[in-house]
């Protein structure tokens, strides 16, 4: 409860809540009411501004702009949170077995990570899309298999960190097994920085979709996504170009949120980080000056 009032209580906070909680309404929403059915054409409703019933317009097709998008969301918010879980599963067993097995199997570890790392997420999602095919299923596990590697390299070392502390060797002098070490004491200890990871990669898979999607090795043509709409959309840019501003607006918003988000959670779950803020922001004037 603390943790969430001084993430109320930060402004990037409130907005990324805000975001992200708009974002999961709306799929939500769409599971049950869209102002239109949005796979229905209506050719006598093409290119139309937006106005009632249209708030949004329309595309070449008559589709309701604003139907799309709320049903667009529910593929954003299955890729995130997707590729967030496989991300996490992925990064922990990592950096566990590059913190606490034996020496020749961190180096391995080690060695592994760097790497895949080399490799950008975008870059394996569209190599494993080739191969497998584009859909929703091989983005997120491509993307959760990139970002991973990157959330595996970040709590690794914090691992080790805390495998030092006095509470850890406490308990291991105890008795404790190290599964359970690791859950008591290790992980709440790096989560500050687990989760900053995590949104960031859940923003990387919104990016990765949407960017997939329009090259067409994301979600099909005829399932509702905002890098679909993008893709559909773009020719026609010039002559209509609000139609455009909709899906790229939902992506960038969705996006911004996720990252301040992780930010301001970051801050919220570390009374280090909110001590000093006080302090750093007093200072800033006379560096300035």
């Amino acid at each position: 409860m603390n943790t969430l009032k001084r993430l109320w209580g930060l402004g990037t906070g409130r907005f990324g809540l805000v975001i992200v909680l708009l974002v999961l309404l709306a799929a939500a929403v769409s599971l049950v009411w869209t102002p239109f059915d949005p796979a229905a054409v209506d050719a006598r409703a093409r290119w139309t501004d937006p106005s009632w019933p249209h708030v949004l317009g329309t595309d070449d097709s008559g589709r309701d702009i604003a139907s799309l998008l709320l049903a667009g969301a529910r593929t954003t918010v299955v890729v995130a949170v997707g590729a967030g879980v496989v991300a996490s599963v992925i990064g922990i067993a990592l950096g566990a077995l590059g913190a606490l097995t034996t020496r020749w199997v961190r180096e391995s570890v080690s060695v592994l990570v760097d790497i895949l790392i080399a490799f950008p997420v975008l870059i394996i999602a569209m190599m494993i899309s080739a191969v497998w095919g584009g859909s929703l299923f091989v983005v997120i596990w491509s993307v959760g298999i990139g970002f991973g590697v990157n959330v595996a390299r970040v709590t690794r070392p914090e691992l080790r960190r805390v495998l030092h502390s006095d509470f850890v060797l406490a308990g291991r002098a105890s008795g404790l097994p190290t599964w359970q070490n690791l859950t008591r004491h290790l992980l709440p200890n790096v989560a500050p920085v687990f989760i900053v990871q995590l949104s960031w990669g859940m923003a990387v898979a919104v990016l990765a979709e949407a960017g997939l999607s329009y090259l067409g090795f994301g979600a099909p043509v005829t399932q509702p996504s905002w890098g679909v709409l993008l893709n559909s959309l773009q020719p026609y840019i010039a002559v209509h170009p609000l139609t455009v501003v909709w899906p790229g607006l939902a992506i960038t918003l969705t996006v911004l949120g996720l990252n301040l988000l992780g930010d301001a959670l970051r801050e919220a779950a570390d009374p280090t980080l909110a001590e000093r803020a006080p302090s750093a922001r007093t200072h800033v004037p006379g560096v300035v000056a």
